[in-house]
């Protein structure tokens, strides 16, 4: 299944909630498709897409849900730091295994309900033999990581996280300032509010608010 798009175009129908409204959102969404559904967190590390993941799972039981941290799909150290420790364009485009990602989850799952949880440590760079869970017909799979949409992943449910640059700046730590250049990328080259169903705009992590790309195209989001 390909990646879905949408034309280029305004996001509208910006509402104002809460940290807890934001899980419900995205609970809407995954609630209103049937059988197994793959959701994409998407967002830079500073805007915490691993943790908004892990509160919707947590909010989807009883119905069981897999969290899968794209960040444990990296390539090796060897491959992904072939040219240094902090080439920007080299961590948009080539850090994330995508072949991996597609073969060990987003592909098989909807068809088997397995899922590979992690296939290396990103910290120690090891391999880590995980057994593939088994999800039922209505299972749910939540992959969070950055720079997701716009490679071609398949997804049910798109999630954007988006800060602006000026809060990007404000909340990225000094150590991971060599990212911003690649994430400035990312907006401009692959317009992930263009690809997602839900945006979050969260310069405020405690007052976010939500926009519906698909409802200023006239679809339902």
């Amino acid at each position: 299944m390909p990646e879905r798009s949408v034309p280029n175009g305004p996001v509208s129908a910006v509402l104002p909630t809460t940290p807890a409204g934001v899980v419900a959102a995205v609970v809407s969404l995954i609630t209103a498709r049937s059988g197994r559904i793959r959701v994409i967190v998407d967002g830079a590390p500073a805007a915490a897409p691993d943790d908004l993941a892990s509160r919707v799972v947590a909010a989807l039981a009883p119905r069981r849900a897999l969290h899968v941290r794209a960040d444990r799909f990296w390539r090796p150290a060897s491959l992904r730091l072939e040219r240094g420790h902090e080439d920007p364009d080299v961590w948009l485009d080539g850090w994330l295994d995508d072949d991996a990602l597609r073969r060990e989850v987003l592909d098989p799952f909807p068809v088997t309900g397995r899922a590979l949880p992690e296939l290396r440590d990103p910290v120690t760079d090891r391999s880590v033999r995980a057994a593939a869970v088994e999800l039922p017909s209505d299972g749910v799979v939540v992959v969070s990581g950055s720079a997701l949409l716009g490679r071609g992943l398949p997804f049910d449910v798109a999630v954007h996280v988006r800060l602006t640059r000026a809060a990007l700046i404000r909340r990225t730590p000094r150590s991971h300032a060599w990212t911003l250049p690649a994430l400035d990328r990312y907006e401009t080259e692959r317009n992930p509010q263009d690809l997602a169903d839900l945006v979050v705009r969260a310069d405020d992590p405690q007052h976010p608010a939500l926009a519906f790309p698909k409802v200023a195209e006239g679809r339902a989001p």
